[in-house]
């Protein structure tokens, strides 16, 4: 059985992910794709890289005959997303890949994004999309909502930790390096080469970035009280990539023991022999999440590593996984390619 997807928002880097990657899923075909201000472009004049491929034209939304299609990426920015999926038909199958349904409190949502949301209906019935751990839910959902790739690399390392209680609650520390592709494609001053190469920095300092609202709900969730992180992101001039390192209250051994029953049948967890530490390079352009258990020199501090692409397992590969599911596929199909090396 075929199933037919759509695509909004192609023109983006998450968007042209998702086309490399749905290229070589065996029952998903691409019937639509859109991108506002390059409707009437090729893929091929948007990103020659996949010149190779048999795609439709790009189009405008409203262009779009959703008659037929099964499900719909939306890889579209925070806000243009919820007020397009309101319009949606109803009995579509989405995946959005942005962040206005990741938070279930609109209240939350309002006060990291600083706009009331515009589709409250649609938000009540999202699901979380971070696949290990919703799993049951996504099969049944109509609408997922894709999480932040800090978000998502955060998770993979704490929420084992978090739901059996070997860490100190209140006091985890994440500082987290992430590639700029994470910024999206859009042209903005700090990013040009000269202003980031040859080194990074620290950003949202002080604890302002948004994904942090996911952390807050989905830790305390876990928990069953408030659980909030110190956490610090970097920019670093790298493609792809995000590196996590966690630090914690803790047993080594007993964290490392944690993570190895949590992500024992895991396909796309790879949890690394004790003591050692994950690169960025070794999960390149893959759905993979490596992660790393090392004990600290001060006795009962741990150091937990995770490392994972943020355009693939952070992102579309994280978006594809999810549509699996929800269209009754093996959730590994079209998602089992080795990482890129070098």
């Amino acid at each position: 059985m075929t199933h037919k997807v759509a695509i909004l928002g192609a023109s983006g880097y998450t968007g042209a992910e998702l086309v490399r990657l749905i290229s070589q899923h065996p029952t998903i075909e691409i019937a639509a794709l859109s991108a506002e201000r390059k409707a009437g472009m090729t893929m091929a004049q948007v990103f020659p890289h996949l010149r190779h491929l048999e795609l439709p034209v790009l189009s405008k939304i409203g262009e779009i005959d959703f008659t037929g299609i099964d499900l719909c990426f939306c890889a579209l920015p925070h806000k243009t997303s919820q007020e397009v999926i309101a319009a949606l038909p109803q009995d579509l199958k989405i995946v959005d890949l942005s962040a206005d349904f990741r938070l279930r409190d609109p209240d939350e949502y309002e006060k990291w994004y600083g706009n009331p949301h515009a589709a409250l209906a649609q938000q009540k019935e999202a699901v979380y999309g971070l696949s290990e751990f919703y799993r049951e839910e996504i099969k049944s959902a109509r609408l997922v909502a894709g999480t932040g790739c800090n978000a998502a690399t955060g998770q993979f390392a704490l929420r084992p930790l978090i739901a059996s209680g070997v860490i100190d609650l209140d006091d985890i520390i994440l500082d987290l390096k992430c590639a700029v592709s994470g910024a999206g494609r859009s042209l903005k001053e700090n990013l040009l080469h000269a202003e980031l190469s040859e080194g990074y920095h620290g950003y949202a300092v002080g604890g302002t970035h948004r994904h942090l609202g996911e952390f807050d709900q989905e830790f305390s969730k876990i928990a069953g009280r408030p659980v909030k992180v110190q956490f610090t992101p970097h920019l670093v001039p790298a493609n792809r990539g995000i590196l996590a390192t966690v630090y914690v209250k803790g047993d080594a051994q007993t964290i490392h023991q944690t993570l190895a029953t949590a992500y024992a049948d895991e396909p796309f967890i790879e949890l690394l022999p004790f003591g050692e530490a994950p690169s960025t390079r070794h999960i390149r352009g893959s759905n993979f999440c490596h992660i790393g258990v090392a004990a600290d020199r001060i006795e009962g501090r741990a150091i937990v590593i995770a490392a994972l692409d943020n355009l693939t397992k952070g992102s579309s590969g994280q978006a594809l996984q999810n549509a699996n599911l929800m269209l009754g596929e093996e959730e590994t199909t079209g998602l089992m390619m080795a990482p890129l090396f070098p």
